[in-house]
């Protein structure tokens, strides 16, 4: 009885070991899949593939012409992951957006550098507006919004005239027709003799061009689209200044630039399932407005509701 016993807590000490096992390598699996999304390939580079999640609203037809979100997102250029948008897609879909979140090439899968994230971003916002019909997008109505390095990428596709990939028809244009950027890296080189950028000598290695030809800040100019910064003010990775010296030229220029800040919130403050979701709210409340500003939404935000129903559904809390 007593080897019994043993052999059988061997055996479920084993599977239980088996389930963490087969769990992590679902969490580590990619590319990843997000809940209830449409996928499809926008971009082919040799023999990678890049995927472009889409949230539809409830009834959708391509004849709807909607308004159009692009969610790029962070992890320094080096990882990260499109699931990390996933919460925001679905709210906005549930608002009447087409939401989608795009993949792009990274250092530690692809090992290229920030320039190519770029260049990847820009294909994104292109791809959507070549087949706007098709999705029933209006292809005036391009909303390109990120995290971090994923907020730079999408700073860069509202700011930077180059590095487009050269086989692709820029007759199409790779402009968004608005940014939504959340604690976004968009001051890659020295302003005024300052540049509170954290490891600022490391990167011409991990931008791939000089520095300043995709840093946002230094691309500023009037036209550039309408843009609300959500940025955290004890944000150690990247610096509030850095928001504030964007948002001021871009006001300088004539552009609409609007800065929502968050005092005691640190980077990466807005992610879904952090500090009881208070940030999350808060800020796609914020978006919300934003977006309601510019007639791309109608009606009161609902996002209160949208992150109840979520814990009451036991997804996620």
């Amino acid at each position: 009885m007593r080897w019994t016993c043993i052999v059988a807590s061997v055996l479920v000490l084993a599977m239980a070991g088996s389930a963490a096992a087969q769990r992590d390598r679902k969490k580590q699996a990619y590319p990843p899949t997000l809940d209830g999304a449409t996928v499809e390939v926008y971009k082919t580079v040799g023999d990678v593939a890049l995927n472009m999640y889409e949230y539809f609203p409830e009834g959708h037809k391509p004849t709807d012409r909607r308004p159009a979100i692009v969610f790029f997102f962070g992890g320094g250029w080096r990882g990260g992951s499109p699931k990390q948008f996933e919460k925001q897609c679905q709210y906005l879909a549930s608002r009447g957006m087409v939401a989608m979140a795009a993949d792009y090439r990274v250092l530690s899968r692809q090992k290229v550098k920030a320039d190519r994230c770029v260049a990847d971003a820009k294909s994104a916002v292109r791809w959507i507006r070549e087949n706007a019909e098709r999705l029933g997008v209006d292809p005036e109505r391009i909303v390109a919004s990120g995290g971090s390095a994923g907020g730079h990428i999408a700073a860069c596709t509202g700011t930077i005239t180059e590095l487009d990939e050269q086989h692709e028809d820029v007759a199409v244009s790779s402009q968004p027709n608005a940014m939504i950027l959340f604690n976004p890296a968009v001051v890659l080189a020295p302003v005024n003799g300052e540049f509170p950028v954290r490891n600022s000598e490391q990167l011409p290695k991990r931008t791939g061009v000089e520095p300043k030809r995709i840093s946002p800040y230094h691309h500023i100019r009037t036209g550039v689209p309408p843009t609300l910064i959500l940025h955290g003010e004890a944000d150690d990775t990247v610096k509030f200044q850095t928001v504030q010296w964007f948002t001021d030229a871009m006001q300088e220029a004539g552009n609409r630039c609007e800065l929502a800040s968050y005092a005691e919130a640190g980077h990466g403050f807005f992610n879904y399932g952090r500090k009881g979701n208070r940030y999350f709210s808060e800020t796609m409340h914020r978006v919300d407005q934003f977006l309601q500003s510019l007639k791309y939404l109608q009606g009161e935000a609902t996002i209160e509701e949208f992150v109840s129903g979520l814990n009451g559904s036991g997804k996620s809390k």
